[in-house]
């Protein structure tokens, strides 16, 4: 199955590929999006991307828990991925989720909701149980955020004063090239709430002008910063609908870990700084609530996340990953499922405790193996 495309690795990669962007028109059925403002929900074509969703709830004055760094991508592959905003009370995209309607490879229309048996292991399918056609999400009236960003944050200081810093706002993102200080610090805060960072961020201080997450880039792309208060579609994500975000020509790895090591992690990571520096564009460190998903990166624990936006270089990526894995393995680190990575199905498994139900659910559901691919046999099944 094909999204948006915002995919690092061989997920979608088949010699046969079914696109959902035409079940994401007005006219086309199972298509139209439907708020239902008492039971707090909005259903649509999955095809949709994220962007599209915000526009026809902003009409209804309703909002999502949370959105992505970026709005482009379509929500049924950043659920089926379990992607995610930030923030320490937050659970990842696809905890949204509240009934899912598959079409599965011998022509069934399966409708399952929260509550329901395997629910919790179908919403993380990793594309491997079939076509998600038409998908349910938990919404919330709209609500306003204010976004700040503040520069020169030591690496002492994050260290020291973490679990404040990732907690000062609603949503927080730090971003590093790993040098001797952290670059930037974004902190989005419910606008109808204080602001608990004031003029100063442990010795970080707040950028005076709009800045962009990379380095030497024209901020015109990003969101609103400088503490304005906006629509939650328009602070949340670092990026805005109509521009090309993050650095356009570029790789991504991201790995999660358990929250508490989030310390040790992040200084085992600057040990291979000298490493990392020369094909990496920037580093975002950010957090995400535990959920009870089966495949999700969150299971049954909050994480810290530690992305790696790359230059399109991948041998020479893929040479740094080997050693950055290598460094991270003894975190119980899971790979983000559609990021690049290079460890396999059976060092993954062990960090999932319903990796067996869910090669189980794959079986059951796609017996012919028609959404099986190379990859997914490779980095997610192999041990089942």
């Amino acid at each position: 199955m094909l999204g948006s495309r915002h995919s690092f690795n061989g997920i979608a990669d088949a010699a046969d590929l079914i696109s959902l962007e035409a079940l994401h028109s007005e006219e086309a059925l199972p298509a139209g999006v439907l708020v239902d403002r008492d039971a707090q929900t909005v259903s649509f074509g999955a095809g949709l991307t994220y962007g599209e969703l915000v526009e026809k709830l902003n009409d209804d004055g309703m909002a999502l828990h949370n959105l992505a760094s970026l709005p482009h991508i379509c929500v049924a592959g950043a659920v089926a991925t379990a992607t995610h905003g930030s923030g320490v009370r937050n659970g990842n995209l696809a905890t949204a989720v509240a009934a899912l309607e598959l079409v599965t490879s011998s022509g069934d229309v399966l409708e399952v909701s929260r509550g329901d048996p395997d629910f919790d292991g179908m919403v993380v399918g990793l594309g491997a149980l079939g076509a998600v056609t038409r998908m349910t999400l938990d919404v919330q009236p709209a609500f306003e955020v204010r976004q700040r960003v503040f520069e020169g944050l030591s690496f002492e200081a994050l260290c020291e004063h973490f679990d404040e810093i990732v907690s000062c706002g609603y949503s927080v993102s730090v971003f590093t090239h790993w040098e001797e200080t952290v670059d930037q610090v974004w902190v989005k805060t419910l606008a109808d709430e204080p602001d608990l960072t004031d003029d100063d961020l442990f010795g970080a201080t707040p950028a005076t002008v709009d800045r962009h997450v990379i380095r030497g880039l024209d901020p015109t792309p990003c969101t609103p910063q400088l503490g304005r208060p906006g629509p939650w579609s328009d602070r949340l994500p670092h990026f805005r609908m109509g521009f090309t975000p993050s650095a356009g020509e570029e790789l991504q790895s991201e790995y999660l870990l358990p929250l508490p090591d989030a310390v040790a992690a992040i200084t085992a990571v600057r040990a291979l700084a000298d490493r990392i520096r020369p094909v990496l564009l920037v580093c975002e460190i950010r957090t995400v609530a535990a959920d009870r998903l089966w495949m999700s990166m969150n299971y049954g624990e909050d994480s810290v996340a530690l992305h790696f936006t790359w230059k399109p270089e991948q041998d020479a990526v893929e040479r740094v990953l080997v050693e950055l894995e290598r460094t991270l393995s003894r975190f119980g680190t899971r790979p983000h499922w559609g990021k690049l990575f290079v460890a396999g199905a059976t060092d993954i498994a062990p960090s999932y405790e319903r990796h067996a139900d869910f090669v189980r659910l794959v079986e059951r559901l796609d017996p012919r193996g028609a959404f099986r691919n190379a990859w997914l046999e490779a980095r997610v099944l192999a041990p089942g």
